[in-house]
């Protein structure tokens, strides 16, 4: 069995998955994780929308831009989730902005991307994190209502590549101890 590191360490951004299906039981298992994801009071300002029809993961891919190396990816992977944010619900408390960062749903929706990217990595899939796309029509195309953005696409599936990890920061080139400069 992984450790826990072992799937942070594992995990890569996949962009070429092989034809098997994704089964219900392993999408539920993945979205029952994302369930469990931390967020701004506890609000929960997500929604997932589960794209499997392969029309509509094709539109959808014709909506990245031209050289966004994840086209092919939305378009070929079994299962592309398309998650979207409630506007003005995380980081506000009575209709109020709490902090100078704003709406925190960007904030809540990243811990979402990790909670399902780690799960999947956990299961044996792959996945990539999509931000580059037109967010309007992708917003009209899943017919995503007023004061809820499409904030990021997740293609998921079985990997049919093995990338080699990225170059990391090494820890003493970004912690700092008591004050900024500590190093």
């Amino acid at each position: 069995m992984q450790s826990f590191l072992d799937i942070i360490k594992g995990r890569r951004s996949i962009r070429r998955f092989t034809s098997q299906l994704v089964d219900q039981e392993t999408l539920t298992t993945i979205l029952d994780a994302a369930r469990w994801t931390p967020s701004w009071a506890n609000t929960q300002c997500w929604e997932i929308i589960v794209v499997q029809d392969g029309e509509i993961r094709a539109a959808l891919s014709k909506l990245l831009s031209p050289k966004n190396p994840a086209t092919l990816a939305v378009a070929n992977a079994p299962v592309t989730l398309a998650l979207c944010a409630q506007q003005n619900k995380s980081g506000f408390y009575k209709g109020e902005q709490s902090t100078v960062l704003g709406d925190w749903m960007l904030y809540d929706l990243g811990l979402l991307n990790q909670t399902i990217c780690l799960t999947a990595q956990y299961l044996g899939l792959g996945t990539v994190i999509v931000g580059l796309f037109d967010h309007l029509q992708t917003k009209a195309l899943l017919q995503v209502p007023e004061g809820y953005e499409v904030v990021s696409l997740i293609p998921l599936g079985y990997p049919d590549q093995a990338p080699s990890p990225p170059k990391r920061r090494e820890l003493k080139e970004f912690v700092h101890y008591d004050r900024f400069g500590n190093r």
